[in-house]
């Protein structure tokens, strides 16, 4: 999956348990888990903000791209004449 899911880095970050985090967030550990391990293809807004609040981080502490294949990356023409 090209999105990698940094839940676990910002916890130890934190100093803050998954346990924790779960019922300060109030979502299942189960569920955080699903997440933590990138095993989600989705993840509601609200569910990120609190995650975000709790952490006291930004969504890209958490959510990050990255390509499976670097090929996949794209690549940006950048039109200078206009500038």
């Amino acid at each position: 999956m090209a999105i990698i899911v940094n839940v676990d880095v910002m916890l130890a970050r934190r100093k803050m348990s998954v346990t924790r985090l779960a019922d300060e967030v109030g979502i299942s550990l189960t569920n955080l888990s699903l997440l933590k391990t990138g095993k989600v293809k989705g993840i509601r807004f609200s569910t990120l903000n609190q995650i975000c609040a709790v952490l006291e981080c930004q969504p890209g502490d958490i959510l990050e791209y990255r390509p499976d294949d670097p090929s996949q990356e794209r690549q940006v023409d950048v039109d200078t004449d206009g500038i």
